[in-house]
């Protein structure tokens, strides 16, 4: 008889996500005429950007014509849009990467948990606490990371780093050694940026202890410090220690499209062995490559005219961090982020657990945000706001929270 991978059984409860929309599911059934306004999941509001509308419309028309019609894309990646990266993010930052090293996929959130398959079952995580949630759950489908404390709700095998208040939500280095460290930058959820000297400290640890980095810069086009680094590759050394996720998603809006890229360096090895080479192998034995039409699209981004309609449409959703943030703390919230990132994080009022401040607010104003505790351990008492919803809703939404005080 055939028998299931038990390590899933391990997972406590369902993912974050979806236990939020069964929550404001049953209330917005149990309440129809309630207008709930949704701050909680980091999914983009605006249309898709004129320039790329306009690549995608082209791709359509060339796949309707023998000549230039294009079946299975190549598996790392159309060479028009892997130049584009590799010139636009990474060489016109003083970035060594070359088109070779990067692998373009449907999106960062499949990578940050795919890559973990290249690495032994026995290496042990470090993730920064609060975290996104696949880094760990996508561990522990793999059997990496020990039993469950649900009285702690942390897993033995993981080293926790605490991002608090006290060290302004960026981790100090781990007591402990890891192996593979987890770090996002800006954060999610917290909105906290590490400087170029945090995030250098971090690559000469990885270096001395022979950890590797993998580093999710999901949300680098939100970065307004010049003091912020938009790639752990800005660091010294980090292309013998580092993996960098990166998405379409929230910087051009293709969270329904689907498009990501991670760059594996030839110079990060185990050993002899090319992470490279092993990524490869992975990426061409399960993966059959981003749409055509969708990669074109990609491509756009990188255009003059898509550069100056993302820059503007990134402007919009900052102004609603904006608003978020200068509201919440003008009614008496203390709030962070919301300066290099899309997301604010606020300490609940009084002593309610985070769940209690997402139903109260469910509940009163209507409004839904996710609950800190939902990303590890070190978010209880906190919540996060997105500024992902429409400036219109951003603002009726901070007004009715703005009464609860």
């Amino acid at each position: 008889m055939f028998r299931l991978n038990e390590n899933y059984l391990k997972l406590p409860g369902s993912y974050l996500f979806s236990t939020i929309g069964k929550k404001v599911g049953a209330y917005s059934a149990a309440h129809p005429d309630k207008k709930i306004i949704r701050l909680g999941i980091g999914d983009v509001t605006q249309p898709l950007a004129p320039a790329i509308i306009s690549a995608l419309h082209k791709a359509v028309e060339e796949m309707g014509h023998g000549e230039t019609f294009r079946g299975y894309a190549p598996d790392q990646g159309y060479d028009f849009l892997r130049n584009a990266i590799a010139d636009n993010d990474y060489k016109a930052r003083g970035c060594d990467i070359s088109a070779d090293e990067i692998f373009v996929s449907d999106g960062a959130k499949c990578d940050s948990g795919n890559i973990q398959e290249i690495f032994s079952v026995d290496n042990r995580i470090a993730v920064c606490d609060p975290v996104y949630p696949v880094y760990v759950d996508s561990n522990v489908m793999a059997g990496r990371t020990g039993s469950y404390d649900r009285a702690r709700e942390t897993w033995s095998n993981v080293i926790y780093m605490p991002c608090v208040a006290g060290n302004g939500f960026v981790p100090e280095l781990p007591k402990e050694t890891p192996d593979i460290i987890y770090l996002c930058f800006p954060n999610n959820p917290t909105g906290a940026a590490a400087t170029r000297e945090q995030l250098q400290e971090w690559v000469d640890y990885a270096c001395k202890v022979g950890a590797v980095i993998i580093y999710d810069a999901a949300y680098e086009a939100y970065i307004s410090d010049e003091n912020v680094p938009h790639s752990i590759y800005e660091c010294e050394g980090a292309r013998t220690c580092a993996i960098e996720l990166r998405s379409f998603s929230k910087n051009a809006g293709f969270t329904g499209v689907r498009l990501g890229f991670t760059v594996v360096p030839e110079e990060l090895k185990c050993g002899d062995v090319q992470l490279h080479s092993l990524w490869a192998r992975r990426h061409g034995t399960k993966y059959n490559g981003a749409p055509y039409i969708v990669q074109r699209a990609g491509e756009a981004v990188y255009s003059p005219e898509g550069k100056e309609q993302l820059k503007a449409q990134v402007a919009y959703y900052m102004k609603n961090a904006h608003y978020i943030y200068n509201g919440l703390k003008a009614a008496g919230f203390t709030v962070s982020g919301g300066v290099n990132a899309p997301y604010i994080w606020l300490k609940t009022p009084g002593n309610m657990t985070s769940w209690e401040f997402f139903d109260y607010l469910l509940e009163k104003v209507n409004v839904v945000g996710t609950p800190g505790s939902g990303f590890g351990p070190s978010g209880e008492g906190y919540f996060r706001l997105t500024a992902f919803g429409s400036y219109e809703n951003t603002v009726e939404a901070v007004d009715r929270i703005r009464t609860l005080l």
